[in-house]
């Protein structure tokens, strides 16, 4: 499935789409690690950080996802990135 996510944000260009613009198949698949989140901020934090990691650029650091996501933030990454508490094990 990840695969399949994978190669369908490769297809779209990502600077023109929203996270609610995604196949289904993303929200769906994010849904599955939502229950990880305390917040809303972190559940949406996922998302666009997983949405930058999937998508077409070539550098994955967190000037380049915000740079290709329409609605995401450079301090919004960085905070779930580095400041929210989450476990890299559970995920």
């Amino acid at each position: 499935m990840l695969l399949l996510l994978k190669s369908i944000l490769r297809s779209l260009s990502i600077k023109e789409i929203t996270l609610e613009a995604l196949p289904p198949c993303f929200e769906k698949w994010c849904v599955e690690f939502d229950d990880l989140w305390q917040t809303k901020g972190q559940k949406k934090g996922f998302r666009y950080y997983l949405a930058g990691l999937l998508g077409e650029s070539k550098r994955k650091n967190i000037s380049q996802i915000t740079d290709n996501i329409v609605g995401s933030s450079y301090h919004n990454i960085h905070h779930f990135i580095s400041e929210s508490k989450w476990s890299v094990e559970k995920i």
